[in-house]
């Protein structure tokens, strides 16, 4: 996510700090790059010009050039200026106290959006929503059936009348449906185009026309760069838009989208979409984003994950098992579980600030198909071999190899490197207890 332009920006960042003191001259010069990197990742030309105009008015202005670390000093201001156009804050969904809070997702075909609908109804469950999920797209073939799956696989449930009644009508009866069921959350998957038209629109104007509509959110591939930004700007102008979804995120190297379309369209980004998993859909948070494009970490986001993903009476147990060398595959195994639903190990990496930055670790691809052998070695062995891995001798290890499609060498590797860690940790715990016999030590 925003490759390019991080690099970019952090090589102008570099030359800026390693300067004792900067001129005006020097200060154009930075900005100039700094603007090429911006107009390569597809952001608005006008977003960019005020951007810079900011960035020079802002650093000239408050004597940044004669402070004693100039070149910190800018890569300040530039943050703050990016958090600015990406939207300063997180906007949160206005839900409704008294009644259900009506969320009507809007978008052209293969933008993503009826997988949001389902990534949403999965956010707002975790926050102790009662959600109904309403398939009103009657055109798409199967679109009603893909939201009924997604829904079965989050719990959720999925109200639909077929694809012969009108979807303002669907809308309705949906409504009228959640009000005995206590339902606090209704959203609502609408029909998509393969491009813009009349037809498209004065659809979802009816459903507005006839329900009220909390909150309306476009649901748009951040790839397609100022494409996203015009197709924003089109939906906004004929349905209201209140905000917006940018989808496939993860995969922007660009992030011209993500730049540009709050500033243009004046509709703030709530939600991105990091990943095809039903999890992967998080809350935007402009000073967050800033520092992901500045190389800074995201350390926020980074704990949230953690807490979500990790039991912390699990946590606890775990730490005394590590503690007395007690620790098993079985509890390896069930580590692993729980890393996988923070996300990819890479994008987990690139949240710890300065990584990206540490030789050797820049663009780091973790080859996570390591991770993949690692759990199929587990899962091929015995509960007993995964609670007293001592007992795995060579028959037993080519019975491993054999049942997870691996070779015998990498069993032999993940033992060794199992006892290793098992060593590590139980030397750790008797220094512990003999710092601890130490006056004034505080174990």
């Amino acid at each position: 996510m925003f490759d390019n332009l991080s690099e970019k920006l952090n090589n102008v960042f570099e030359k800026l700090k390693g300067r004792g003191k900067l001129t005006e001259k020097d200060l154009d010069l930075s900005l100039r790059e700094i603007k090429l990197a911006l107009l390569e990742a597809d952001v608005n030309f006008k977003v960019v010009k005020d951007f810079v105009s900011s960035v020079k008015e802002k650093s000239i202005g408050k004597e940044i050039l004669k402070s004693l670390s100039p070149g910190h000093q800018v890569v300040k201001v530039v943050h703050e200026e990016l958090i600015d156009i990406l939207g300063s804050e997180n906007e949160k969904i206005n839900f409704n106290p008294n009644r259900a809070t009506k969320i009507m997702l809007v978008g052209l075909q293969g933008s993503g959006k009826t997988t949001s609908c389902a990534k949403l109804a999965y956010n707002f469950k975790g926050q102790n929503k009662k959600v109904l999920l309403v398939a009103a797209d009657i055109y798409r073939p199967a679109a009603i059936k893909q939201l009924q799956v997604l829904g079965a696989s989050i719990d959720v449930e999925v109200f639909t009348m077929g694809d012969k009644i009108e979807p303002y009508k669907i809308v309705k009866a949906a409504e009228e449906y959640a009000v005995p069921k206590g339902i606090n959350v209704i959203i609502i998957d609408t029909a998509g185009r393969l491009h813009i038209d009349e037809a498209l629109m004065d659809e979802l104007k009816a459903i507005k026309n006839n329900i009220v509509i909390d909150e309306t959110l476009l649901a748009v591939d951040s790839m397609t760069g100022q494409e996203a930004v015009n197709i924003a700007s089109k939906f906004n102008d004929e349905v209201s838009l209140t905000g917006l979804i940018l989808t496939k995120l993860d995969g922007d190297a660009r992030g011209g989208a993500a730049l540009s379309i709050k500033k243009v369209t004046g509709k703030p980004v709530k939600f991105v979409g990091m990943g095809e998993k039903i999890n992967q859909l998080e809350p935007f948070y402009p000073d967050r984003m800033a520092g992901r494009i500045l190389g800074m970490g995201d350390v926020l986001t980074l704990i949230e994950k953690a807490q979500s993903s990790f039991d912390e009476e699990e946590a606890k147990k775990l730490e005394q098992k590590l503690r007395r060398a007690e620790f098993t595959f079985e509890d390896f195994y069930k580590q692993l579980q729980q890393i996988k639903k923070m996300g990819s190990l890479s994008d987990i990496m690139n949240m710890i600030p300065g990584f990206s930055k540490v030789k050797g670790m820049k663009n780091i691809d973790v080859d996570e198909s390591e991770l993949v052998k690692v759990e199929a070695i587990i899962n091929s062995m015995t509960k007993i071999e995964r609670i007293k891995p001592g007992v795995i001798e060579a028959s037993r290890k080519k019975r491993i190899a054999s049942g997870s499609g691996t070779s015998v060498q990498e069993v032999n590797r993940l033992l060794k490197q199992f006892e290793d860690m098992r060593k590590m940790m139980k030397n750790m715990g008797k220094m512990e207890k003999m710092l601890g016999k130490l006056p004034g030590m505080p174990f």
